[in-house]
């Protein structure tokens, strides 16, 4: 429903649920938004819901039709400068799942998490998404499963090679900090038989490069 606000519930919905709202949230609605109705969403499912009188709860109506449009993609990314940009613009995107990656020269290693996960949640209301991607906890890249997954690839931006065709198994993406994978990284990925993904003969900033990767897997 257009221009109904829509808030992120954690745990289980359900009709008929009264739930308590956090004051941020009840001033949003009766202050901002200047309306007690709203839409609620966790877990791929939407609800309406409205505010309660005293403004202290929000109560669960009826499952709306609305399905998610999220995907089962995972971006596997170094953290980056402008970790809320990627995190903001990868959830628009719908991906399920950000695997944080410790490379060589990533350059970001103080990253405030909890932000990031409130940034994800602002970004799935505003895009229409029923579901919040989850953050895992960040991994160093020599403990990386490659299995499944395909890494954006800038040596395509420097060597005339033959861009091979994304296999549709493909369950994420890997993207590189701003100082691009080291020697010894790609040395990992090309004997693992990572497939690469060209992102274009031009050279993209990290977040952007990003976005880039996942709509060139997203099915």
């Amino acid at each position: 429903m257009k221009n109904v606000p829509r808030i992120f519930i954690e745990g289980e919905l359900k009709t008929g649920a009264v739930l308590p709202v956090a004051r941020d949230v009840a001033h949003y609605l009766t202050r901002v938004m200047r309306r007690q109705d709203c839409l609620v969403f966790g877990g791929g499912n939407e609800f309406s819901a409205h505010l309660s009188a005293d403004e202290k709860n929000i109560i669960v109506g009826d499952k709306t039709a609305h399905s998610d449009p999220s995907n089962d993609i995972t971006l596997y990314f170094a953290p980056i400068k402008r970790i809320d940009d990627l995190i903001n613009m990868a959830t628009q995107m719908g991906i399920k799942r950000f695997q944080p990656v410790i490379t060589d020269r990533t350059v970001n290693h103080h990253v405030n998490w909890a932000r990031m996960a409130k940034i994800a949640i602002e970004a799935a209301e505003q895009s229409n998404r029923n579901s919040v991607p989850e953050i895992a906890q960040p991994i160093e890249f020599s403990k990386l499963d490659l299995n499944g997954i395909c890494f954006a690839d800038e040596r395509f931006a420097y060597e005339n090679k033959v861009v091979p065709e994304i296999p549709a198994n493909v369950r994420g993406i890997l993207v590189g900090p701003e100082g691009g994978f080291s020697d010894s990284e790609f040395a990992a990925l090309d004997a693992a038989g990572v497939m690469p993904v060209s992102l274009g003969t031009t050279i993209l900033r990290a977040e952007v490069a990003a976005v880039i990767a996942i709509e060139k897997i997203r099915k």
